[in-house]
């Protein structure tokens, strides 16, 4: 399909909540997902809370400053890391998620390890975030067998390599067809529509032009009528295009997040929670 086709299709997601294991989240605002990271490599500022109680202590923050769900995860994902065992990425997250699922407050986590995705559920965790979009084996029946939300998003390639040979064919078109593809695959084992969030994976195996091609048409992506969560967070794209360090990207981080805003996101996953949440107000103010 040709970028022409791509046009702002003018509508917001049919779904205006999403199910979760132990709450209906109002999509009426978009909702900001606080990142909190168990990880040593990550682009966030927690190596110097890499203990389980600096972890907990960051994610009380993120709650303070307005975070709406927290995500957790032990494993990075970003260009080149490398990939950890269910048991060496369990032993990261379990203590967190301990702690965190007595608040009362959304969590979810981001894994793409069956394993660890059974034992968190088994906890009451609400929401698996799976980069791999359920394509791990045993993955999809896992989940089939709770109640928890769940967000697919798209990869190209893999972590350790997917920078290495970036997708070349039409990103939205390989998105359409991706999602459509792996949304049967959820419906037909009896997957509830209302549980499910889309992420079109910026940076994920994507050419940075590829990146603002989705940015620039992501109203494309509300045609499957389903919630879209994006993250541009400090994203090496936008370090790309400003020349900006990983620390210095908080401006073109939040521009990127109100413009997802404004073509249709529902929700907002970042490291800088205060300040998004305070783009958030003033965007809504205007609508």
């Amino acid at each position: 399909m040709s970028l022409e086709g791509h046009k702002s299709m003018g509508h917001l997601p049919h779904v205006r909540f999403w199910k979760t294991t132990r709450f209906h989240l109002s999509l009426a605002h978009p909702l900001v997902m606080g990142i909190v990271n168990v990880t040593a490599d990550s682009f966030s500022s927690q190596q110097d809370h890499f203990s389980t109680a600096g972890v907990i202590a960051h994610a009380q923050q993120l709650l303070h400053e307005g975070a709406d769900i927290l995500d957790v995860g032990g494993e990075s994902t970003r260009p080149g890391a490398q990939a950890l065992t269910h048991q060496q990425e369990w032993l990261r997250i379990a203590p967190v998620l301990q702690e965190l699922l007595r608040w009362n407050k959304p969590i979810s986590l981001d894994t793409y390890h069956p394993e660890s995705m059974q034992k968190a559920l088994d906890w009451g965790v609400d929401i698996i975030n799976d980069v791999w979009a359920l394509r791990q084996p045993n993955a999809l029946q896992t989940v089939a067998s709770f109640e928890c939300g769940i967000c697919m998003m798209h990869m190209h390639a893999e972590p350790s390599t997917m920078q290495l040979n970036p997708m070349q064919e039409d990103v939205l078109g390989a998105l359409e067809v991706f999602f459509q593809a792996q949304l049967q695959s959820t419906y037909a084992v009896g997957i509830n529509r209302e549980r499910m969030v889309l992420d079109p994976g910026i940076g994920f195996g994507k050419k940075v032009s590829q990146n603002f091609q989705i940015l620039k048409y992501q109203q494309h992506l509300l045609q499957f009528d389903l919630p879209l969560m994006v993250g541009w967070s400090r994203k090496s794209s936008l370090g790309h295009i400003t020349g900006l360090e990983v620390s210095q990207r908080l401006v073109p981080s939040i521009a990127a997040a109100v413009l997802a805003m404004e073509r249709g996101a529902s929700i907002l996953r970042v490291h800088d929670v205060a300040q998004t949440v305070a783009a958030r107000a003033v965007w809504q103010a205007s609508v």
